[in-house]
C-alpha cells in the first residue's frame, strides 16, 4: 500500500481503478534553415497558430449547454494567449534573426514567457504558466503533426475510473466532462490553478501536483482519492477502503446539511453577525457568488483584462467590465486596483521607460507600478468610480508598505473625482478606500494606514510569504509556508486590533479564510469579514454557526502564547473539536 500526497483540489473522496493517460512530451528539433526558406517556415508556423485558434473555437461552439461557465472563460483566455505578440509574432522574428525552424523559435519565446510568469509574487498569476505551456503544446503538435488528443485514448471508457494525466487544459475537460470519471490527478498545477478551478467547477474529487504521478501510477491500480487532504492510497488493504468509505458517507452527509445552510444567516451561537464575501476574477463566476450566497464581493481581481494584450485596456472597456459586475451583484463589491508588476507587461519585464526588472517579486509592481505608470493607473480609478454610480462599490489597494504611498494614491484619487465633477461624470464621492495589508512593514504599522482608509483587508498569501521568506510554490522550501507560524498570527492580531481601535472594518481575502481549519482561531482574534472562494463559503458558514465568540476568545489567547506551531496545530485542531 503506497501513499503519495499532492494539493487536494476538489473536495470529496473518489474510489476507483485507475487509467493512466500519459502524454509524452515530444522532443523540440532544433535545426538551420537558408535565408530562401524563411518565408515558408514564417507561414508554417502562422498555420500552426490558426490551426490552434480553429481547433479551440470548434471546442468552443460545441461547449453543451451545461457545461460550467470556466470552461469556456478557460477557452476564452487560450484563445486570447494565441494573439499575444510573444506567442504570435516574435518567434517569427527569430525564424528571421536566428534563421532556425518554426517548433524552435516557438520553444525559445515560450520559455521567456514562462520564466516571467513563473517570476512574479502573486501566486494565482504564477499559475498561468500552465495555461502557457497548455497553449504551446497545442501548436508545437500542429507543427510536429501530432493528433489533437495529444497520442491520449479519450475514446475509451472513462465512467466511474480516475484519470491520470500530465495535466488537464480547458479542451480536455470538455471531452471528459461526459465521460462521469470519479476523479482526476495531475502531475502540473496548483491550489488556485486552472485546472484546480476546472476541477471544482465539475464537482468531483481531485489532487494536482503530483509531479510523478504518470510514473509511479499504472492503469488499474485501485486507488483513494481524498481530494480534500491531497492524499492518494494506491492499491488500498480492505481496512483502508472500509475507513473511507465510511468518509464518503459522511461527506454525502455532509453536503445535504450545507445546502440547507444556503439562505440561513452567518451569525455565531452567542449571535454574533459575521459577513462572508466572495473572490472573484472573472464576470462568469457570479453565478458561484449567488450559489452560495455570497453577500458580496470581497476582492474582485481586475489582472485578467490587462494580462496578455498590448496595448492595456481603455477606461471604456474598464468601466463596462467593472459595471457588469456591480449590477449584478446585490451586495457591495470591493474592486482591487491593478496588482501587476511590471515584470507581467507584455513585453516581458520592462516598464514604459524600458527598464528592466530583475526582482519582479520584490520591485516596481502593485501600488508602485500603478504610482509611477499613472497613464495606466487613472484611467483605471476612473472606470471604478464612473462604475460606482451603479452600485456600492469600494476600491483596494494592494501591496501598501508605507503612508506614503497612500497619501499619492489619496492624492490622485482626488484629482480623478474633481476630473469626474467638471466633465459632469457621475459617481459616488464618498466610495470607501480600503489598503491589502500584505507587506509586514504595513502589518507593523497598520494603526498608522488605519487612521486614512475606510477599510483593511488582510492578504494573507502574501504576508505569509514576505513574513517567513519564502515562496510556497517552491517545492525546496513550501513546507516553511505556515498560517499558524507565530510571527503571522501576531501580526494579523496587530492588524485586527488596529481596526478596531480606528473603528474601521478589517477582512481577510487570503486563502486562510477559506480554510475551515483557521475559521475559530481568527474569530477568536476578533476578524469578523471573511473573504474566499465561493466554492469554500458553506463550510465556512456552517463552522461559524457552530462557534462560540466568547469561549473563542479565551482559547485564542491562550494560543498566542504558544511558540511551537506543531503544539498550536495541534491546539487549534483541539479547539475545532470542542466546538
Amino acid at each position: 500500500m503506497l501513499t503519495l500526497h499532492g494539493a487536494g483540489v476538489g473536495n470529496g473522496i473518489a474510489i476507483g481503478v485507475a487509467v493512466v493517460l500519459s502524454r509524452e512530451q515530444p522532443d523540440i528539433p532544433e535545426y538551420s534553415i537558408k535565408k530562401n526558406q524563411v518565408d515558408d517556415e514564417s507561414l508554417r508556423f502562422s498555420a500552426a497558430i490558426t490551426a490552434a485558434k480553429q481547433g479551440l473555437v470548434k471546442i468552443h461552439q460545441e461547449l453543451p449547454s451545461d457545461a460550467p461557465a470556466e470552461i469556456a472563460s478557460f477557452i476564452d483566455a487560450h484563445l486570447m494567449m494565441l494573439e499575444d505578440p510573444v506567442l504570435a509574432e516574435e518567434p517569427i522574428r527569430t525564424i528571421e534573426q536566428q534563421l532556425c525552424n518554426a517548433e524552435w523559435a516557438l520553444k525559445c519565446s515560450a520559455d521567456k514567457l514562462i520564466a516571467v510568469f513563473k517570476s512574479m509574487k502573486d501566486s494565482y498569476l504564477q499559475s498561468k504558466s500552465i495555461d502557457i505551456v497548455q497553449v504551446v503544446d497545442r501548436v508545437q503538435d500542429n507543427l510536429l503533426g501530432i493528433q489533437e488528443s495529444g497520442g491520449r485514448d479519450f475514446n475509451q471508457d472513462l465512467e466511474g475510473r480516475i484519470v491520470v494525466t500530465n495535466d488537464l487544459s480547458p479542451a480536455d475537460t470538455v471531452l471528459f466532462r461526459h465521460r462521469r470519471m470519479a476523479a482526476f490527478l495531475t502531475n502540473l498545477g496548483g491550489p488556485i490553478s486552472h485546472t484546480a478551478i476546472l476541477a471544482r467547477s465539475l464537482h468531483i474529487p481531485a489532487i494536482v501536483g503530483l509531479h510523478g504521478a504518470t510514473r509511479y501510477l499504472r492503469t488499474n491500480d485501485v486507488l483513494i482519492v481524498d481530494g480534500r487532504s491531497g492524499v492518494i492510497i494506491v492499491n488500498p488493504d480492505q481496512r483502508a477502503l472500509a475507513e473511507y468509505h465510511e468518509h464518503q458517507e459522511e461527506e454525502i452527509q455532509l453536503k445535504r446539511e450545507l445546502a440547507t445552510l444556503k439562505d440561513k444567516a452567518s451569525v455565531t451561537k452567542d449571535g454574533e453577525p459575521v459577513t462572508l464575501l466572495a473572490n472573484i476574477e472573472l464576470p462568469e463566476e457570479l453565478h458561484e457568488v449567488k450559489d452560495v450566497a455570497a453577500q458580496g464581493v470581497g476582492l474582485y481581481r481586475t489582472e485578467y483584462l490587462f494580462m496578455n494584450r498590448e496595448p492595456p485596456p481603455d477606461e471604456e472597456e474598464q468601466y463596462q467590465a467593472y459595471s457588469l459586475v456591480i449590477k449584478d451583484i446585490k451586495g457591495p463589491v470591493t474592486i482591487r486596483t491593478l496588482d501587476l508588476g511590471a515584470d507581467k507587461q507584455v513585453d516581458g519585464g520592462r516598464t514604459e521607460s524600458g527598464k528592466n526588472i530583475t526582482n519582479p517579486a520584490l520591485g516596481l509592481r502593485a501600488v508602485r507600478l500603478c504610482l509611477n505608470e499613472p497613464g495606466l493607473f487613472k484611467p483605471q480609478l476612473r472606470a471604478i468610480l464612473r462604475a460606482s454610480n451603479h452600485g456600492p462599490v469600494e476600491i483596494m489597494i494592494p501591496m501598501l508598505s508605507s503612508v506614503n504611498e497612500l497619501f499619492q494614491v489619496l492624492e490622485l484619487i482626488d484629482q480623478v473625482k474633481h476630473e469626474l465633477t467638471k466633465e459632469n461624470q457621475r459617481f459616488n464621492p464618498e466610495i470607501p478606500i480600503g489598503g491589502i495589508i500584505e507587506v509586514p512593514a504595513a502589518a507593523v504599522t497598520a494603526d498608522l494606514f488605519a487612521e486614512h482608509l475606510d477599510f483593511l483587508s488582510i492578504g494573507t498569501n502574501d504576508l505569509i510569504q514576505y513574513t517567513l521568506a519564502i515562496d510556497r510554490v517552491d517545492d525546496d522550501v513550501n513546507y516553511l509556508y505556515d498560517p499558524l507560524h507565530p510571527a503571522v498570527l501576531r501580526l494579523i492580531r496587530s492588524i485586527i486590533e488596529a481596526g478596531e481601535q480606528a473603528n474601521i472594518p478589517v477582512s481577510m481575502c487570503g486563502e486562510m479564510a477559506g480554510d475551515p481549519l483557521y475559521t475559530r482561531l481568527l474569530l477568536g482574534l476578533g476578524l469578523r469579514v471573511f473573504s474566499m472562494e465561493p466554492f469554500s463559503l458553506p463550510e465556512i458558514k456552517k463552522t461559524i454557526r457552530e462557534s462560540d465568540i466568547a469561549s473563542l476568545k479565551a482559547d485564542t489567547a491562550k494560543l498566542l502564547g504558544i511558540s511551537d506551531p506543531l503544539t498550536l496545530r495541534q491546539q487549534v485542531e483541539q479547539m475545532n473539536r470542542q466546538e
